[in-house]
C-alpha cells in the first residue's frame, strides 16, 4: 500500500489547483524556472514544524530558508530537512529581526509565518512588502489597526496573504458546508461556534514538573507558555476566534455577499488559572498572587448584513473536553456537530421531532477532496486538515493567485479580538465591524469550495 509521502511526491496532488473565485485575479508567476516553489519558514516551533513536515512531503517545493530565535528549534528543523533529503536551507537565527534578512533573499518565493501572536501582523506586512506570497497562522492580528495593516498592505503591494485556518478543511466542516451550499437547511438564520479547549497545562508549564502540572510562564515557561499566557494576564478578550468563526464565515459567505456588522461581548470572572496554580504550585507560589484579566468564558454575538446571528465562545481556562461547538440553524433544519456529537434535524426528512444521527448525512455530502485524498491526508496533523491547508497554500502560491482565505478574511475574523475587548470594557456595548472590503463585499462572489480541487 502506498504511503502518503509516495502519493504526494508522485502526484503533487495531481496538480489539482485551488478553489478560486469566479473572478480570479492572476499574477505573474513568482516561482523559479524549475517549477518549484521556494518556501521559507519564519518560526519553526511546534506549529511551524508541523507545516514544515507537510511541505517536506512535496516534490514541487524547495525549503530555502528557515528562521527562529530558538537554536533548539533550528536544530530540530534542520534535522527534519536533512532526513527528508532536502538541501540545507539558509538559517536566520540572529535575533528577533533577522527575519527581515530572510525576506530580502531572492531565493524565497513564499513564506509561512508561525510565530507568537504579537509578531504575526508585522511579519506578514514585511513579507508582503518584500513581494512574498504569505501564509499566516491564526490569529492574524491583535488590533483593528493591525487588521487594516494586512488589508492595506495587500492592496498596496499586490502580494497575497492566506490565513492558515486549518479547521476550514476539517472533514465534517466541509461536509456541512456542502450541505449549506445545497440548501439542506434552507435560509440560514443562526450559528454557534467557538474555541473551548482546556489549555491550562499549555499556559502553565515550566518543563520541569510532570507534564501538565507546571505553574510557570514567560521567561520560566516552555513553548507557548513563554508568550501565550501573558495575553490572559493583560487582556479580557476573545483572543483566539478563528478556529470556530472561520468555518462559519465560509458558510455565511462573509466578505462575499455578506459581512459582519456588529458585535457584543461579555466575560465571566477569571478563576481557572488561579485555581490551577494553587492546586499544582500551592497558595504561596508567586503566580498564585496574580490577578488574571481574561474571563474564563467569553461570549460574543455577531450580527451579519444578511440578518444572521453568530454566537462565538472562548473558553480555555476551564476543565473541559475539546469542542468547537458548531451549530447551523436554517429555516428548514438544524445541525449540531463536533467530535463529541453529530446530530441533525431536517423538516420533512427527519422523522418526528427528534434528532437523528448524521453519519449518513456526512457520508452523502462528504467533500470531493476528502473522498479523493482523505486516505493520504490522515496522518498529516489535526486529523488530516493540515494536508489540505498546506496544499491550498502551495498551489495558490505557485500560480500567484488569490487564496481561498485571503487578507480580507484574516482581518474580519481576527477583528473579533479587539472588538470583544472594547465591548467587554464597556459593559457589552455593541461594536461596529469595519468593512475591510470597502464595500466590495456586495460584489465579491463566494469561492466555489465544492469543486474537486483547491
Amino acid at each position: 500500500m502506498s504511503t502518503r509521502r509516495d502519493f504526494v511526491k508522485k502526484t503533487v496532488v495531481a496538480s489539482v489547483g485551488i478553489t478560486t473565485a469566479p473572478k480570479v485575479v492572476f499574477g505573474k508567476s513568482i516561482m523559479n524556472t524549475d517549477g518549484k516553489l521556494r518556501l521559507a519558514f519564519i518560526g519553526v516551533g511546534l506549529r511551524g514544524t508541523n507545516h514544515l513536515n507537510n511541505a517536506l512531503l512535496r516534490k514541487d517545493v524547495d525549503i530555502t530558508a528557515i528562521c527562529d530565535v530558538d537554536p533548539k528549534r533550528i536544530e530540530i528543523a534542520l534535522g527534519l530537512i536533512n532526513k527528508a533529503g532536502f538541501k540545507k536551507p539558509q538559517v536566520f537565527d540572529k535575533g528577533d529581526n533577522d527575519y527581515l534578512n530572510l525576506l530580502e533573499s531572492k531565493e524565497v518565493d513564499a513564506v509561512i509565518i508561525s510565530t507568537p501572536w504579537l509578531w504575526h501582523t508585522r511579519m506578514a506586512v514585511d513579507a508582503m512588502k518584500a513581494g512574498k506570497f504569505t501564509g499566516l497562522e491564526v490569529s492574524a492580528a491583535n488590533t483593528l489597526e493591525e487588521c487594516w495593516d494586512l488589508v492595506n498592505t495587500h492592496e498596496q503591494t499586490g502580494s497575497h496573504l492566506m490565513i492558515l485556518e486549518n479547521v476550514c478543511y476539517r472533514r465534517d466542516v466541509l461536509a456541512v458546508l456542502n450541505m449549506v451550499k445545497q440548501n439542506v437547511f434552507g435560509e440560514l438564520l443562526h450559528f454557534t461556534c467557538g474555541y473551548k479547549h482546556d489549555l491550562r497545562f499549555v499556559k502553565l508549564n515550566d518543563g520541569k514538573s510532570a507534564y501538565g502540572k507546571g505553574v510557570e510562564f514567560g521567561d520560566k515557561g516552555i513553548s507557548e507558555s513563554k508568550w501565550r499566557t501573558q495575553h490572559s494576564l493583560l487582556r479580557n478578550a476573545d483572543v483566539y476566534p478563528t478556529h470556530g468563526l472561520g468555518p462559519i464565515a465560509l458558510m455565511a459567505d462573509i466578505n462575499h455577499g455578506n459581512r459582519f456588522l456588529s458585535l457584543t461581548s461579555h466575560a465571566t470572572k477569571a478563576v481557572g488559572l488561579h485555581k490551577y496554580i494553587v492546586e499544582n504550585g500551592g497558595e504561596d507560589h508567586p503566580n498564585a498572587k496574580l490577578k488574571w484579566k481574561q474571563g474564563d468564558v467569553i461570549t460574543s454575538t455577531i450580527e451579519t448584513a444578511n440578518g444572521e446571528s453568530i454566537i462565538v465562545t472562548h473558553d480555555v481556562n476551564s476543565p473541559r473536553p475539546y469542542s468547537l461547538g458548531f451549530q447551523v440553524q436554517g429555516s428548514q433544519g438544524i445541525t449540531e456537530f463536533d467530535y463529541h456529537t453529530r446530530r441533525i434535524f431536517v423538516e420533512g426528512v427527519s422523522e418526528g421531532h427528534g434528532w437523528e444521527e448524521m453519519d449518513s448525512w456526512l457520508k452523502k455530502y462528504d467533500h470531493p477532496l476528502w473522498k479523493k485524498y482523505g486516505e493520504y491526508a490522515a496522518d498529516s496533523g489535526h486529523g488530516g486538515m493540515d494536508f489540505f491547508v498546506m496544499n491550498s497554500f502551495v498551489e495558490s502560491a505557485k500560480q500567484n493567485i488569490a487564496p481561498p482565505m485571503d487578507a480580507y478574511d484574516a482581518a474580519a475574523w481576527s477583528a473579533v479580538t479587539p472588538l470583544s475587548e472594547l465591548s467587554i470594557e464597556n459593559n457589552g456595548e455593541p461594536q461596529d465591524f469595519p468593512d475591510f472590503t470597502r464595500g466590495m463585499w456586495i460584489k465579491r462572489k463566494p469561492y466555489n469550495w465544492m469543486k474537486d480541487n483547491f
